[in-house]
Formats: C-alpha cells, structure tokens, sequence
C-alpha cells in the first residue's frame, strides 16, 4: 500500500492564503504536483463543496479538509503548518495552524480509508498536535503520522496473577446510572464521523457515563448490539446524513444535532442525552419510517416550512422522471415504426393480433403489417407508463412527507387526480394532501399492539379516503377548470405569446442546471406529453423548447473552451471536451463545473443562450414526442432542421457571452496547475 504522506505534501510556518479555500487550492495543487490527483480543479472543486456543506475546523487550532474526488489518483495526506494567526476554518475557538488535506478516491480501498479514519481520531489528541506544533522538517511530520497510523506492537501482558481485569465486552457494557449510545456519520465518512465518536466517549468516561458508539464511516460500521440498545436510556445522533437502521432505536429519547457538535461540544451532547433519559416529554426517535426521522433532524436544525414542501416537490419530480423518460422514448418509438395515426390503432392491434397473426388494418404511414404491430406495442407500453406519471407524482411527494405509510393513500389521490382530469397540479395537491395526512396519523401515540397495524392497514386507510375524498368532492373541479384554461391557452399560443413562453422555458432551464427551477421547468413539460396529440402539438413543442435549451449550456462551455482556450484552465478544457456529448445527450449538468467556477458570467451568458434557443424552438414550431435524448431521439423531433438551428444559434450566443464577459472582467492570477509551493 502507497505511503499517505511524504515529506514532498508537508509545508510548514508557510503563508497559504487568507481564506480556507485558498489554503485548500494551494494544498490540492500541491497533491497534484505529486502525480496523485490528475487535476487541480476538479480536485479543489469537491474540497471546496464539502467545506461548504460543514466547516471542517475543531477546537483546538486544527482543521480537516477532506474529499472524495474522482480526480484523486490514490489516497493521499497533505499537511501544512500555517504560520500566525492561521486560518479560519469555522471553529468556534479561532483560526487553525495545523491542516491536513485528506484526499481520498472515489472508490478507495477499505484499509485506506481506515488508516484516513485513524488519522482523523488522532488529531483530537492534545500530545499528538503538541508533536507536530514542535516538528522542525517535514520528515519528523512524515514520521509522526505514521506512528500514529502504525503504533508500535503493544507490550506483553502483565503476568496473570497482576494482570488487570477484562474489559467487559460491547454487547454488555458496564453497569452505571445511566447507559448511551451514540450514532455519528457525515456524509464524506472519513475524519468528522471517528472524531465526533472519539469525543463523545472521552467526554461520557468524564462523566462517568457508558456510551457506546456506532460510527456510520467509510471504514466500514459495526452496528451497535440490539441488546446494548434496548438497555439505552438515550441515543445522540451526530449525523450530517440519515442514519442507517434508525428504526432500531424506535421510542429512545434522543439529541440530534449535526456531527460537528459532537467534536466542539461532546460534554454539552452528553449532559442533554442524560437530561432527555429523565424527561417524559423529551423528543424520541419516531416509530414510523425514514422521513418522519429526517423531519425530525429538520426541525432540529430550524429548516422551515419552504425547504420541506421543495424537498417534496423534488422527491416526487425525481421518481416520477423514470415513468416519463421510458414511457416518452416508447411511444416516440412507437410513432416512428406505426406511424402518427396508430394512436386510433392501436388499443384494437395489441388485443387481437400476435406476431403470427400480423394486422390487416393499420395506419399507411406504418413500417407495414409488422411495423404496425411493434409501434402499437411499443406504444401502449409507452402510454401505460405514462399513466403513472400522475400517481407516481403524488405518491412519493407523499412518501418524502410521510415515508411508506404515505405512498398508497398518494398513489390513490394521484389516480383520483388522472381520473378527474386534474392533471399534474391535481397531483401535486393530491400528493400534498395524502402526505400530511399520513404524517398526521403516523405521529398519533397509539397503543403498542396497534403500531404493527397503523403502517400497513390504518393509515393507508384513513389517508386515501381522507385525501382522495377532499380531491373529489372538494378540490378536484377547480383544479380541473385551472388544468383546463392552462391546457386551451398552450394549445392557444402562437406568434408572439409562444415565443415568450419559449424565453421563459430557456431561462428556466439554465439558471440552475439540474436544480429546482431547472427541474420545475422539465416537469411541466414532461407533464403534457400525456395530453399531446396530432390536434393539440403545444406539449411537444414546450417538451422541444425545454431539452433545446437544456442542451446550451454544456455546448456552449465546449465551445466556449475552443474558441479562447486561454481565458480556461486546463482542468476546464478538458471539462470541455467532455462537454459535447453531455450537452448533446441534453445533460445540462455539464456545464456545472464552469458555473461552478466562475458563476457571476457562466449563469447568466447561460440563460442569454438559452432563452434564444427557447423563443427559436417555439418560434418555428419545434416539437419532441421525446422527453429526452437529446440529438440522439432525432427520429422523434419534428422539424429537426430547426431544432439543430435554435440549439447552434444558442450554443453560439452563450460562447461569446461567456468570452466577452471573461475578458472584460480581470481574472486574478493563479499559480499553474504543475507548480507546487516550495516546501519550507
């Protein structure tokens, strides 16, 4: 196994930056001037994201920044000594002196990623830090970390007559006046996981309390014994994600809060785990499914009410996209072997003819006998999945309020909602409504031989006829005369008003790139397919405008790269290059690297492209039976000439902006990738 860390990735008493993110960029060209990340950029871009999802400075003048990155050719350790006053890194008690960069690969080995782990628990040893406050060359740190990552084999132990006695073991931990036990994870599940475990015990043994541990890391996690649980009198999680198996702590009093606490404030988590073992009223681990738990380590840390209902939203949009992406290309293709007319056809060709008994009557547009019988299958497979577009919606906007009691009673008022015409915002209501329900019954405090029934019979009940009852003899009609007028002033639209809604649609897609309003833009297209048809083209024609100009950005930073290589990294060039077949393939998500980097130009030259490809599309009467694809469902796209046209002239409007407004502002200077700071 390759050494983590050389001399050649330590500097000392060195001036790196005056912020965390310089410190990190210098410390990631250094790792990557050592041949062990193939770029500085991408690298620096996930370091830089995970500081930003938790500051990674603890108590005691030290910081942790840490990243798994496909740009990381083997695990690594950079280390740097910074000289006064430090840097801050967001630790309460101040700026940090002594970083260590862990930079791990995406699919680093298990023992890796455990001696990464161990590192991270020995800087929140005082004698460790006090060694490497006082090392005088980069070898003596080389030397330290590895005694710390390789102790010295333990001595032999003390003859039997002195030995000490054993330790009892994990599943029956030592009697005391209260018992804890403890979940941390983070989402990287390296160093924060293992530090805010070793704090908490240490801060338990002081105050002589038993606490058991179960570190949800990369290292792998050992899950605490079922015993040792149910004999807890509380649970700490310290999580920046979902616990894994919460439900085995189902009834515990319980502190949630995120893993950071758990190393600036262990003795703090403590004292209020033993205070919730003696409150009745504390909060406790719920009974029911993840969301309820997820809801609860929400309120915990004050997200409103907003943030949830987009979660929701998201959570729905996301599997409802699979039901549409397979459904769409299916009926796509079965338009392009049937012909256009088969949607008359093919209910009667499915039902009475088999590849042995081909079809006298089909449409003449058709590949002929066998070709109408393939494009009514592949068409009714097609419309059957997009039924569930709706349902689907509504069910798992339910299921992200409610967790899995609330996907039946979603599922039914999303049907309820297809059936009455309500269309997508019947769903989302109907969604809406079944998940609250849902969550509402799910809280209730039942007897204990009622909460085996509650999620599988009594709340999938009582929610769908609640929910689906308000949705028909409440809700359902004004939501369809809302669908309705919505429906007639698309199919209505033309000149001008198209042409707006075209620029709408493209500055929606490219604001965020794959975020929220990106996404609220696909579905309401995505959302119309299932009401298109030879009489009623405006859904295909906004389902064109919206992959159109989705395509823009990733081909217009591709360009972009081409055109004026040196106002563009080396890491964003070959970004580029990679580029032209995510924005072909109508992955706008392409282009993040560059918004990334530099926002303030890429997003709005960005939405500039993309509202022009919008108001040509719609402009010309582009449409797509596809909901996706890209360049690659050609045979699906009407009038494919000027869907190329708008996607070129957007591509080309968003290139030069981004030059012109790169070239207009000074780029501030930056080191070459393939230099390294000289090590002092």
């Amino acid at each position: 196994m390759s050494q983590l860390i050389t001399p050649e990735l330590v500097s000392l008493d060195t001036n790196l930056g005056a912020d965390s993110a310089a410190v990190i960029r210098q410390l990631a060209m250094r790792v990557a001037g050592q041949g062990r990340a193939s770029e500085v950029e991408g690298l620096y871009a996930d370091a830089v994201a995970r500081e930003q999802k938790t500051a990674t400075g603890v108590p005691g003048g030290i910081a942790i920044p840490h990243c798994r990155s496909t740009s990381v050719l083997e695990p690594t350790l950079a280390m740097a000594r910074l000289a006064a006053p430090g840097v801050d890194f967001g630790a309460k008690d101040g700026p940090a002196d002594l970083v260590f960069f862990i930079a791990a690969p995406e699919g680093a080995d298990q023992e890796h990623l455990k001696l990464l782990s161990k590192l991270a628990r020995s800087l929140i040893k005082k004698d460790f830090t006090a060694a490497l406050r006082a090392a005088r060359s980069p070898q003596e740190v080389v030397d330290l970390v590895d005694g710390a990552l390789n102790p010295a084999p333990a001595q032999p132990a003390a003859p039997a007559a002195e030995a000490a006695p054993a330790a009892p073991a994990a599943a029956a931990p030592a009697r005391g006046p209260k018992r804890l036990v403890a979940v941390t994870a983070c989402p990287t599940g390296i160093a924060h996981t293992y530090m805010a475990a070793d704090s908490l015990v240490a801060a338990a043994r002081e105050a002589g309390v038993d606490l058991q541990v179960e570190t949800q890391g990369s290292g792998g996690s050992t899950p605490l014994d079922p015993a040792v649980i149910a004999a807890a009198d509380a649970v700490i999680f310290a999580v920046d994600v979902d616990v894994r198996g919460k439900e085995r702590f189902a009834g515990k009093p319980v502190i949630n809060a995120p893993v950071k606490r758990g190393i600036d404030e262990p003795d703090v988590m403590v004292q209020e785990a033993l205070a919730a073992a003696d409150n009745p009223h504390a909060r406790r681990v719920p009974h029911f499914g993840a969301e309820e738990q997820q809801e609860a380590a929400a309120e915990a840390a004050g997200e409103h009410i907003g943030q949830k209902l987009k979660k929701a939203l998201l959570t729905g949009v996301s599997y409802m996209i699979p039901f549409v992406a397979g459904g769409g290309l299916l009926i796509a293709l079965g338009f392009l072997m049937g012909g256009y007319l088969i949607t008359k056809y093919a209910d009667n060709i499915v039902v009475q003819n088999s590849l042995w008994n081909l079809p006298t009557q089909f449409p003449d547009n058709a590949w002929g006998p066998l070709g109408a019988y393939l494009g009514a299958v592949l068409f009714k497979i097609g419309a059957l999945s997009l039924g569930f577009l709706v349902p689907a919606l509504a069910g798992y906007i339910a299921y992200a309020i409610a967790d899995r009691p609330g996907i039946a009673p979603g599922f039914v008022a999303g049907a309820v909602a297809g059936f009455m015409g309500a269309g997508f915002l019947g769903g989302i209501v109907g969604g809406l409504l079944a998940g609250y329900i849902a969550h509402s019954f799910s809280r209730l405090n039942v007897a204990r031989w009622l909460r085996g029934l509650m999620p599988v019979v009594i709340i999938p009940l009582l929610a769908s006829l609640l929910a689906s009852g308000l949705m028909f003899l409440i809700l359902g009609a004004p939501i369809v005369w809302v669908t309705k007028a919505l429906n007639d002033w698309l199919s209505g639209l033309t000149g001008a008003g198209a042409i707006l809604l075209g620029v709408i649609l493209g500055l929606m897609m490219c604001f965020d790139l794959g975020g929220p309003v990106n996404k609220v833009a696909y579905s309401f297209a995505v959302a119309g397919l299932g009401a298109a048809s030879i009489t009623n083209q405006a859904p295909w024609q906004i389902m064109a405008a919206v992959m159109a100009s989705g395509m823009v950005p990733p081909l217009a930073m591709a360009l972009a790269t081409v055109l004026d290589k040196k106002n563009f990294s080396l890491a964003e060039r070959e970004n580029g290059k990679a580029a032209w077949l995510l924005g072909a393939s109508f992955i706008s998500e392409g282009a993040i690297p560059f918004a990334a980097a530099d926002p303030l130009r890429v997003i709005p030259a960005s939405m500039l492209g993309g509202a022009v490809t919008g108001a040509i599309s719609m402009g010309t009467g582009v449409g797509s039976k596809a909901p996706h694809g890209g360049l690659f469902v050609f045979f699906a796209i009407d009038n494919f000439a000027m869907f190329v046209v708008s996607i070129a002239v957007g591509m080309v409007v968003t290139a030069l902006s981004v030059i012109a407004l790169k070239r207009m502002a000074a780029k501030p200077e930056e080191a070459p990738a393939e230099t390294v700071p000289a090590v002092v």
